[in-house]
């Protein structure tokens, strides 16, 4: 679903600069009231504020509930960017202004509006036919007295995409199951693959990975507590979940095993076009991009294993705003668009793992292969990846900034800075952030 911005697919940076002066032009604008929804002459309108490829629009759904209700009219914002949309959504809050019906919530957004804005969105408890999602999914979007300020749409499980050709250069086996068996059950295994990788590799300039902040996410991102204790309070700097991602990310960078490409920064898609390295950690959402900018003539030539260890990076929630006029109508839409068949068929459509547990059940994403990733069965690789997600996700109110400052750092690293020195940097960077 990812920083933030970069957990769904981003506009380019022009794109969003004329994104964010629209949302903030109608932050001020003062006409906007509360929503622009409403009801007239029997016909209800929906607006919705959306971010990324959440998939609603674009898998034709909304156009769905539409024909299903002919007295609904939906009307949806999408901006390119998450960081963007946050940014304006943050304004709208503060001013009680220019808020969507429905608003879209990042999960690394979310512990912050729980704990500072849950009276302006609606409550979810209670809502009939939703008891569907994964056990933790929900707890996410809740406050301490049990208010569910929305609906979860998709998760980011995680797996790693790997070029078989390459891996055949390089001496590898190219076989998913034999490649997710080199590493299985420990991220050091994928960094010796790597090592092994380098050594063996025939045919130009190819990194193993794209960036150490990849794999520093995927190893953060696999337990419970991450930048966050339960009471709260920050663990960054001691949590040794964090120090070993660090470590282990830093050996990485040191050894010369990565492009130096961080995920969705300028210069990545370029190397995903060009094939300027042989891996990339990557959650479900991700690979809808991966074929997008990889393009055509590398069809074929990506496959997805097993990850070493389970990991969610990624997902986003449905909120209905309180004073929304159709406040009602808003949420029932909500819990349509979220529900099991819904989530399926956006996976089915562009890959959205469902958060919910009776859409990964079902057979139309069990049975999900990807054409482009040589027929990888993608629906049983990440469903079973979910199941590996520990149960409870501690958040944190600047998660979202944490991994971005994490992610600056081990850049640090990877443009030839000591890693002690990087830490310090991050750290410093992290207490004013979040001081």
């Amino acid at each position: 679903m990812g920083t933030l911005g970069s957990l769904r697919t981003r506009a380019v940076a022009t794109a969003a600069v004329i994104g964010a002066l629209a949302l903030v032009a109608g932050c001020s604008s003062g006409g906007d009231s509360v929503t622009g929804g409403g009801k007239k002459d029997g016909k209800v309108t929906i607006t919705m504020g959306l971010f990324g490829v959440m998939g609603l629009k674009e898998t034709g759904l909304l156009e769905q509930y539409e024909k299903e209700n002919p007295d609904v009219e939906i009307k949806a914002e999408i901006a390119g960017d998450e960081q963007t949309y946050y940014t304006a959504l943050q304004t709208r809050l503060a001013a009680g202004d220019g808020l969507k019906d429905i608003q879209g919530i990042e999960i690394g957004r979310a512990k912050e509006i729980t704990e500072t804005q849950s009276d302006k969105f609606a409550d979810f408890a209670g809502t009939a036919g939703a008891d569907h999602f994964l056990p933790w999914k929900q707890s996410q979007i809740s406050t301490a007295d049990g208010k569910v300020l929305g609906l979860g749409t998709d998760i980011g499980p995680m797996a790693v995409c790997y070029r078989k050709d390459y891996f055949e250069k390089a001496g590898l086996p190219t076989d998913r199951e034999e490649v997710g068996k080199l590493w299985e059950g420990d991220w050091n295994k994928y960094v010796e693959v790597g090592r092994t990788f380098k050594k063996g590799f025939k045919g130009g300039e190819v990194a193993y990975m794209d960036s150490a902040s990849g794999l520093f996410n995927a190893m953060v991102y696999g337990h419970s507590e991450q930048y966050y204790d339960e009471k709260g309070d920050l663990i960054h700097d001691k949590n040794p979940v964090v120090k070993d991602a660090w470590e282990l990310s830093a050996d990485a960078a040191d050894e010369d095993l990565t492009a130096k490409l961080r995920q969705f920064q300028p210069g990545w898609d370029p190397g995903l076009a060009n094939g300027t390295f042989a891996t990339a950690v990557c959650p479900a959402w991700m690979l809808s991009h991966i074929s997008e900018k990889a393009g055509d003539a590398n069809q074929g030539k990506w496959d997805v294993a097993r990850a070493p260890k389970g990991a969610n990076w990624g997902g986003a929630f449905l909120g209905v705003v309180e004073k929304s006029p159709v406040k009602e109508e808003a949420q029932k839409l909500v819990a349509w668009l979220t529900a099991p068949e819904q989530q399926a068929h956006i996976f089915k459509e562009i890959g959205n793992i469902p958060s919910s547990q009776e859409a990964l059940q079902s057979d139309e994403v069990k049975n999900a292969e990807s054409e482009y990733f040589s027929g990888a069965p993608i629906g049983q690789i990440f469903g079973a990846a979910a199941q590996e997600i520990p149960d409870k996700q501690v958040l944190g109110r600047k998660d979202g900034t944490i991994k971005d400052t994490f992610s600056q750092g081990l850049a640090l690293v990877e443009q030839g800075t000591a890693r002690d020195k990087a830490w310090n940097t991050t750290m410093e960077r992290i207490e004013k952030a979040v001081g």
